[in-house]
């Protein structure tokens, strides 16, 4: 028996898979016009798109991120208050405002002392210890008048050591004033600045400067607790317009210098008032404004 062949060539065949191709393209369903036009111009604008759709991306990401991050803290005036206090309170104390200004002030100011011959020799005493300070580059100082009234001689100490005789060039007696110049001057010699009263107020902080009985050189702080106080000194002399503090002074402080928390001199330290005869310090000091010491040595800036 003859077998029949496993694929045929027959014209009939090749019909028959024509229309069953045919059939089912037919059955299949047309494509919508939306997703024509869509198909048609995705492929026109391809990269356009993808560009758009990677910034949608990217906002889509930085807006998750957003809610999913804390976002920082918003720092008030009173947060920064409260950290700058606790900074300043956890680091070591600085030098004091009088300290400072003691610093500044210090190499402008010298010892005075009143001298005299001992008797059956050449030696020199000291009779009187007071203060003074510098006031120019000749070495000019600045003291009271009482400090050197009825001395044979008067002598000098520098903050380095330095010793030195120094003539009394003028006197102001109305304001209790010398002005001394001194025979010789350290190299590293430092004069005093000077500021006007102008502006000073009570309450004002100040730091007096001198030689307290005689002890050496100190340094107390305090304010000014008033202004153009008058006040009689032991000679009988009223002096005006003076500065009233309560900055510790007592004998030997006299003609060392009033001065700012910025180490400037405002004033001569000129006397104390005490209701008793034991010249200690109870809390009220005068000094003579600086413009009428300045004045006196004819160098008056103001």
């Amino acid at each position: 028996m003859k077998k029949g062949a496993f694929y045929s060539s027959s014209s009939r065949s090749r019909m028959l898979a024509r229309e069953a191709v045919e059939a089912q393209e037919a059955a299949a369903p047309e494509p919508s016009a939306v997703r024509v036009f869509w198909n048609k111009h995705a492929t026109r604008h391809e990269k356009k798109l993808l560009i758009v759709s990677s910034v949608l991306s990217a906002f889509l990401v930085i807006g998750l991120y957003a809610l999913l991050v804390p976002q920082p803290r918003q720092y008030t005036q009173h947060d920064i208050d409260l950290a700058v206090r606790s900074t300043l309170e956890s680091l070591p104390p600085g030098p004091s405002a009088a300290s400072k200004a003691y610093a500044v002030i210090r190499p402008s100011v010298v010892r005075v002392n009143q001298l005299e011959k001992e008797k059956d020799s050449d030696e020199l005493a000291i009779k009187g210890v007071g203060t003074g300070v510098i006031i120019d580059e000749k070495g000019t100082i600045l003291t009271n008048l009482h400090v050197v009234a009825g001395a044979e001689r008067v002598g000098v100490e520098f903050v380095d050591g330095t010793k030195s005789e120094a003539e009394v060039l003028s006197t102001d007696p109305n304001n209790d004033l010398a002005v001394l110049r001194p025979s010789t001057i350290p190299d590293d010699m430092v004069p005093a600045t000077l500021k006007s009263t102008a502006k000073l107020q009570p309450g004002d902080e100040v730091i007096a400067v001198g030689n307290p009985f005689g002890i050496g050189v100190s340094v107390s702080d305090g304010i000014i607790s008033g202004l153009r106080r008058s006040y009689m000194t032991e000679g009988k002399t009223i002096l005006s317009n003076l500065i009233q503090f309560d900055a510790a002074a007592n004998p030997g402080n006299s003609g060392g210098p009033l001065v700012t928390t910025d180490g400037e001199v405002i004033g001569i330290v000129t006397g104390i008032l005490n209701p008793t005869n034991q010249r200690v310090f109870i809390g009220i000091g005068f000094a003579v404004p600086i413009e009428n010491a300045a004045r006196a040595a004819g160098e008056s800036p103001f």
